[in-house]
């Protein structure tokens, strides 16, 4: 369950999370032991230790629970944040969060994903939310 069948090749778990994501879809998994969300992906389930673990879109909907501010250079892209965000589900992932200064970030914040590709790549980052 927590692999991905790939034609008649079985993908690992954090294979098939990084190619849900270039396909556009966000996942997470959740397992059927404990009913507890599992994130970064995993084979056994941290909390039971069961193997049955699925894929489950997320809500997407989270909070800024820390973050730091990076800084660099203008000619080397400007400061960036690197942001916990608390899920819905009750997992937690770094990310950042984008469309204010790096700088504006506060904790507590309540923010919703969005999948964005940079060179090439696919990855999960955070808007602020309407509330």
């Amino acid at each position: 369950m927590s692999s991905q069948q790939q034609g008649d090749q079985t993908i690992g778990v954090e294979q098939a999370y990084f190619r849900n994501l270039a396909e556009g879809r966000f996942r997470i998994q959740r397992c059927l032991g404990c009913e507890r969300h599992v994130f970064y992906p995993r084979e056994i389930c941290p909390h039971c230790a069961s193997c049955a673990l699925e894929w489950v879109a997320p809500s997407g909907r989270g909070t800024v629970y820390s973050y730091t501010t990076v800084r660099r250079k203008p000619e080397a892209g400007g400061d960036y944040n690197v942001s916990l965000i608390d899920l819905e589900e009750g997992v937690r992932m770094m990310s950042c969060v984008i469309g204010v200064a790096a700088s504006s970030v506060e904790i507590g914040v309540p923010v919703v994903a969005k999948l964005v590709e940079r060179n090439g790549t696919w990855s999960v980052v955070f808007e602020g939310a309407q509330v």
